[in-house]
């Protein structure tokens, strides 16, 4: 994990409640994908408030590439097949995690078979689960995976675009800050669920600890128009009203910024309750 430290909750794990909300951005067409699925419930396609959940959860948000038609039926597809995997196996979570990714990957190479004009159709996705032991994930690609705690954010999982690669090559004196964030390959991915051999995949590898207060963020790379000291404002200014209130203003502030390109943005919010 990137970021402050945090100290070790002292409480044990608490029921939980969750959001979502999204923007088109600039676009046409919505590309991203996020759902939950309480464990032992049905999958919730989420459009606004989610209700509370008590023990223990999954939560995924895919964001599609393919255009219109592709990157919406890519992530739509991730999604779906990644919460029936993890509800329908039994073990520990994070290997049932990773079957529900294979199994996802899965369903996008038949798919893709079926109909060759879907050839290219692909998406990120970031897998989370909740349970008595804190939060744990996998994720393949540039959807970023926040934790807000006390007033701190930290961003939990691996950026899969060529984006850390420019930052570094800033940090070595070969590219400008300005060149870093302009360059055109800046949101390319390294790796992503297309149905052939994944190339990058991020695991945690213990659950992380969660205490009452604490927000877990799941977006596409649209929230990128905002810092991550922006992103920790906005969460910072609604944290006390609760899950829908910071999803539906992290959006806003999103649109706020008008971007002439803005990318869809979407985000799942989950806040441990006291």
């Amino acid at each position: 994990m990137t970021g402050p430290r945090f100290p070790k909750p002292k409480d044990r794990m608490p029921p939980f409640e969750h959001a979502v909300a999204a923007t088109r951005g600039a676009r046409d067409y919505q590309e991203d994908s996020a759902a939950f699925r309480p464990e032992g419930g049905e999958p919730v396609a989420l459009a606004s408030d989610g209700p509370k959940f008590d023990t223990a959860g999954f939560a995924v948000l895919a964001d599609g590439m393919g255009g219109h038609t592709g990157g919406a039926l890519a992530s739509r597809t991730v999604c779906e097949e990644f919460l029936a995997a993890v509800g329908g196996n039994s073990g520990a979570v994070i290997d049932r995690m990773m079957a529900a990714l294979e199994a996802a990957n899965g369903a996008l190479a038949t798919k893709i078979s079926a109909n060759p004009l879907l050839a290219g159709m692909g998406s990120t996705l970031v897998g989370t689960a909740f349970g008595p032991k804190g939060i744990e994930w996998v994720s393949v690609g540039d959807s970023p995976l926040f934790l807000f705690r006390r007033g701190e954010i930290a961003l939990l999982n691996e950026d899969h675009s060529l984006a850390p690669e420019l930052d570094r090559m800033v940090a070595e004196g070969k590219l400008t800050e300005v060149e870093a964030r302009r360059d055109p390959r800046r949101h390319m991915l390294r790796s992503a669920v297309t149905g052939d051999e994944i190339d990058l995949l991020d695991v945690s590898q213990r659950p992380l600890e969660l205490e009452a207060g604490d927000y877990v963020v799941l977006a596409s790379d649209g929230i990128a128009t905002l810092d991550q000291n922006e992103i920790a404002r906005v969460i910072r200014g609604y944290a006390g009203d609760g899950a829908a209130a910071v999803a539906k203003a992290l959006i806003r502030a999103v649109e706020q910024m008008r971007e002439p390109y803005q990318d869809n943005a979407t985000v799942l919010v989950v806040r441990a309750l006291g």
